[in-house]
């Protein structure tokens, strides 16, 4: 809906009449609000279910099941669960985004002919004029009319922490909410117009977590499946042509096991336990998070906080707790220090019914007032003012309280004078200042009428006030600096005060950046966050600009915050975290929420995303060697028009000892390693010549074993027997440095593999045969002639990465690498130290 101007000639004094209020509903001009969900139902199962990926695989599946081979179509339940957990984790993500909701006020009065009305927030017209007391939220942008010491906070919204005086003309934002006095206002802007569903539209844009495990595997995905219509075609004719022809073939039947063959070589091209393996690394690192009280609202976020090089803090509720404390009393030199009962008369101004939330901030620290006496003449505070003022009782004195600058004028900022010079100091450390003030003579009734200052005011004590830095802020950031993580703190508040939270926190921050001269170019602005890192009084607007210049930079962002204003920031970044404190549009739009508050917790979710992206790179060099091997297998076989060597479920034994179970359990095991970008790369470059090598041995035996004139069958047994053992040899190779618990789950392995090939159930499933003395004998030389070149080819692998990973390109490329000469070494010696000390699979 456009945005409507909105009517001049509008009556404030008694707003709208009925003719007029039906009239807006009519044509649509009401706060009626429905947003666009993010994806709809249909096109997050299209997404996951219709890919030619899928389809490739769930063809072969059926097409087993047409020609009754059920027993080989093992591998379409792994399809299958892929899908499922696609789906799932989509459907999370939806959930939460159409939960989005900024405006939660049922309600509104508004002023219609003259009277006050109840209504829904939703039957808010343009034009209305609003009637906003203490405690309302404001259902529509609207613009001030009358006011009477109305104060709004707007901290959600702007992450300004202070509550903001309103006066006759000032611009009020849905969603704020009126903490003192009260107004009238008339509604400027409805709907999808208003500040607040600006907000949530921008929000509820669907996206995915960027995920470079995620990203990686998809793309080797779509190049086997541009891939495998070719191969496959190569590969049954190369089967029709091996039993005499395609006549021959569909004449006697033959044509069903050249199917099977080509289905075996398709579907073992394809990493489906990969993609399986992927989503179960994050599901279990997500499960483990959420016992320590961190929400996972995307699954591949575990992952993502791992790369992060990057982290931007909002101050309020993230680095603070977002209320104010009393910090100290500091009785002025002079005269101040000779007066006496100062304490009585702060205890009654904390104890009073209408104590704003800084004078109840001394209710700790100054005890109330034993009651009794008469009650005392008082001038209430106002936030236009800024200072409130008592007599007790007959008393001859008069006590004021208030801001240094509004009680005392210039005298409280010339540091010249004992006041001014205490007031200023004080300020510089990003404290609130107010002073207490005492006059010899009581309130006079014509000072409490015109609510003026009594003369001759003398200052008796400055108070200190600052917001409750979390506890477990300072040791958190240290955390980040020791592991190469830069810090940013980006704020609405004065960047004086947020500099000061800085250095408490333990940052390096003389000052704080004024977002206001933040420069409008790009580039420029990407300079100055990398120079700086303390930034007030920064818009909504400006924290998304923010992130994305970081990213410009090539750094990988994390965001914190709370407040509504965080909302775009937190969804930009590349991993957005949220107090469970916030709002709901910030933890609907997060990947993570920290549930419990505990900025503590974040080391520990780096800690999972760097054992879910460093055993799932192990992990994926087991996936990707047997892709090469079985793309290998069928080129190779297709151009020499060779009998493919193996049955699909014969491959379910390689798949499921060599690498789908093993990699369940590397997937889930310790592992601190840092994170190095270039996964697909490192995983390909020991991939593909492995995978090479392994189908040219494959390929080498399946030629001899005919020329010696084995048998179809004992000839696929003796490739199965040589694939597995290769397997569990390239198993054991990637899972150096070998610990005890690697050693149970390979000799686990080993053993079922040895039970697979002797009991007669499992020999009989499988269509296994003893190879013969013969055959026996070539096994067992291609299998050691496989072994010896594996580790060949890992040896190259690892003095590989170790030349990719250059030193001096910054912290983590440094860590990085000495992190992998470390593992190298162990690698070369085959030892064991502990899992936590491994770094990057090299």
């Amino acid at each position: 809906m456009t945005a409507q101007t909105h009517t001049a000639a509008t009556n404030s004094a008694t707003g709208l009449d009925d003719a007029a209020v039906a009239a807006r509903l009519a044509d649509g001009r009401s706060n009626a609000y429905q947003a666009d969900t993010s994806r709809s139902a249909w096109n997050i199962v299209r997404a996951n279910v219709f890919t030619l990926f899928n389809g490739i695989v769930f063809a072969c599946f059926f097409v087993l099941f047409l020609v009754g081979r059920w027993q080989d179509a093992l591998f379409g339940f792994a399809a299958f669960g892929n899908a499922i957990i696609g789906c799932i984790q989509e459907f999370r993500a939806k959930a939460a985004l159409d939960k989005l909701a900024l405006l939660n006020a049922p309600h509104a009065t508004v002023l219609r002919a003259g009277e006050e009305h109840d209504v829904a927030s939703a039957e808010v017209v343009l034009d209305d004029v609003l009637v906003l007391r203490a405690g309302d939220q404001i259902p529509a942008d609207a613009q001030v009319l009358t006011t009477r010491g109305m104060q709004v906070d707007e901290s959600m919204l702007t992450g300004e922490s202070d509550p903001v005086d309103k006066l006759p003309g000032d611009e009020l934002l849905s969603a704020s909410v009126v903490v003192a006095g009260e107004a009238r206002a008339q509604v400027v802007r409805v709907g999808a117009d208003s500040y607040a569903n600006r907000f949530a539209g921008e929000a509820k844009r669907f996206s995915l977590v960027s995920s470079e495990l995620r990203t990686s595997v998809d793309r080797v995905l779509r190049w086997m499946s541009w891939l495998i219509g070719p191969i496959g075609l190569l590969v049954f004719n190369a089967q029709v042509m091996v039993v005499g022809g395609y006549e021959k073939a569909f004449r006697t039947g033959a044509w069903v096991q050249a199917v099977v063959n080509t289905i075996a070589s398709l579907t073992a091209m394809i990493p489906l336990g990969l993609v399986l393996m992927t989503s179960i690394a994050f599901a279990v690192g997500a499960a483990r998070l959420a016992a320590q009280k961190v929400l996972v609202n995307e699954l591949p976020a575990v992952e993502g906080l791992a790369r992060v090089d990057v982290v931007c803090l909002d101050k309020t509720g993230t680095l603070t707790v977002g209320e104010i404390a009393f910090d100290e009393a500091h009785p002025v030199a002079g005269a101040g220090e000779a007066v006496h009962g100062w304490q009585r008369v702060l205890g009654w101004y904390a104890a009073a019914p209408e104590a704003n939330a800084t004078a109840r901030a001394l209710r700790g620290s100054f005890p109330a007032p034993a009651a009794g006496g008469t009650d005392p003449a008082t001038i209430p505070f106002s936030s236009a003012r800024k200072w409130s003022a008592v007599s007790f009782g007959e008393s001859a004195e008069s006590w004021v309280f208030g801001a240094p600058e509004m009680v005392f004028g210039d005298a409280a900022t010339d540091a010249s004078g004992e006041l001014g010079a205490l007031v200023t100091t004080l300020s510089d450390t990003g404290r609130r200042t107010l002073v207490l003030a005492r006059a010899g003579v009581a309130l006079s009734d014509a000072q409490i009428a015109a609510e003026t200052l009594p003369d001759d005011l003398v200052p008796v004590v400055v108070l200190t006030f600052r917001e409750q830095v979390r506890p477990d802020a300072a040791s958190t950031l240290a955390y980040f600096r020791e592991q190469g993580v830069g810090i940013r703190i980006i704020s609405g508040d004065n960047p004086r005060t947020v500099a000061a939270i800085a250095r408490e926190v333990g940052l390096d921050a003389a000052d704080g950046f004024d977002a206001r001269s933040l420069p409008d170019d790009d580039t420029e602005l990407a300079q100055v966050l990398e120079e700086h890192l303390v930034f007030g009084r920064v818009t909504p607007e400006q924290k998304k600009r923010m992130v994305v210049a970081l990213q410009s930079r090539g750094h990988v962002v994390a965001m914190t915050g709370d407040g509504v204003n965080d909302a775009l920031a937190i969804k930009t970044a590349d991993i957005g975290i949220a107090m469970n404190s916030g709002s709901p549009a910030t933890k609907a739009v997060a990947r993570l929420v920290l549930l419990d508050g505990q900025f503590s917790h974040l080391p520990d979710v780096v800690a999972q995303g760097r054992q879910v992206i460093a055993n799932i790179e192990r992990v994926s060099m087991l996936f990707l060697t047997k892709t090469t091997y079985a793309t290998g297998l069928a080129i190779l076989f297709g151009c020499l028009v060779m009998e493919f060597p193996f049955l699909p479920r014969q491959l379910s034994i390689t798949d499921g000892l060599t690498i789908g179970i093993p990699a369940f359990f590397l997937a889930l095991m310790p592992n601190a390693q840092r994170y190095v970008p270039g996964f697909l790369r490192r995983s390909l470059s020991f991939a593909i010549p492995a995978g090479v090598l392994i189908a040219l041995a494959l390929t080498l035996y399946a030629r001899l074993a005919t020329d010696l004139g084995v048998p179809a069958e004992q000839l696929r047994t003796g490739a199965t027997l040589i694939l597995a053992i290769v397997g569990i040899w390239v198993l054991t190779v990637l899972s150096r440095p070998v610990t005890r618990l690697k050693v149970l789950v390979i000799g686990a392995m080993f053993l079922a593999l040895v039970v697979v090939f002797t009991v007669p159930l499992a020999t009989t499933f499988f269509a296994l045969a003893d190879p013969g003395r013969d055959a026996a004998y070539l096994v067992a030389a291609i299998t050691i002639l496989t072994i010896c070149g594996i580790e060949v080819v890992r040896f190259v692998h690892t003095r590989f990465v170790l030349r990719a990973l250059t030193p001096g390109r910054d912290a983590a490329a440094t860590g990085a690498l000495a992190a992998a000469a470390a593992a190298a070494a162990a690698d070369a010696r085959n030892s064991a130290p502990p899992e936590e000390a491994t770094a990057p699979t090299a």
